[in-house]
């Protein structure tokens, strides 16, 4: 008995410092713009919009906990003054005016406050600025493809490449933003629905083929950003990484630049990569 509880001593110690690595481990290699290991709380802030889903995350996790408290606070009042041994003799009430105009006006109110700030995010979300630059994504099966229009109409493919980190995020070819400025962008699809989605943005639009939607972002830090389709879209819709580089406004000069020569041709794949990305 004595050996068997010293292995699971060592078991449990062996298993809480494994749990104390791997927690620290995945502070320490955590970046922006991506999931990290045991995150249980959403991306961290890259816009403005992403800053309001957090406030609102937060504020509406603060009431639903309030609410849980009070009504298991009221249940405990229940078992412990209204069981048997304390009430032999049952109260015969009916009807109580206060508590049921409480019990309607509350939870009314309580509503009201949520969808004050919760048409304040939609409004934001969905109400388009002034652009500074417009690209238009394009969903294909299975990857994306990007247009700027504002800056030489060149366009360009970008594929999930399979040596590049982080693992199933990397790509060839990443959209590039310039910091601070509003992106507009216009999502469709070009065979199946798609969904362009970045978490650190607060964004996340179907890609609908036929159909212009739009969406927008603006970017407050420099960095590597990565989302996914989020539309069921195909045996590869696992493999289909969005990326965006956001730089100042200098490099982004000197990328459009480059990018005008490096895909002048204009001619863009209309297959998936021949890497296989299943592979």
């Amino acid at each position: 008995m004595k050996m068997s509880m010293g292995r699971v001593g060592r078991h449990l110690l062996g298993l809480a410092v494994a749990g104390l690595t791997l927690a620290t481990g995945g502070a320490a290699f955590a970046e922006l713009g991506q999931p990290k290991p045991w995150e249980y709380t959403l991306q961290e802030s890259g816009s403005p919009v992403m800053d309001n889903i957090v406030w609102f995350h937060n504020f509406l996790f603060v009431l639903i906990t309030l609410i849980t408290l009070f009504v298991l606070a009221l249940l405990v009042v229940v078992v412990v003054k209204f069981n048997a041994r304390a009430n032999p003799v049952p109260s015969r009430t009916t009807h109580n005016t206060l508590i049921e105009v409480a019990w309607t006006l509350v939870p009314v109110l309580i509503l009201v406050g949520i969808s004050v700030p919760s048409f304040r995010l939609l409004f934001l979300e969905l109400d388009v600025p002034k652009a500074d630059i417009t690209i238009k994504a394009t969903g294909k099966q299975w990857y994306w493809s990007y247009a700027y229009p504002d800056n030489g109409k060149f366009e360009f493919d970008s594929l999930m490449a399979q040596d590049k980190q982080p693992r199933l995020l990397g790509v060839d070819n990443e959209m590039v933003v310039p910091v601070n400025k509003v992106i507009r962008v216009q999502v469709t699809g070009a065979d199946v629905i798609h969904a362009f989605a970045l978490p650190a943005f607060g964004v996340k639009i179907d890609a609908i083929p036929g159909r212009l939607n739009e969406t927008w972002f603006k970017a407050t830090k420099t960095g590597m950003f990565y989302g996914q389709c989020s539309e069921l879209c195909g045996k590869d819709h696992a493999f289909m990484p969005i990326a965006i580089r956001v730089v100042n406004d200098q490099e982004f000069a000197s990328w459009v630049e480059t990018a005008k020569k490096k895909f002048a041709s204009g001619g863009t794949s209309t297959y998936a990569s021949a890497a296989g990305p299943t592979q």
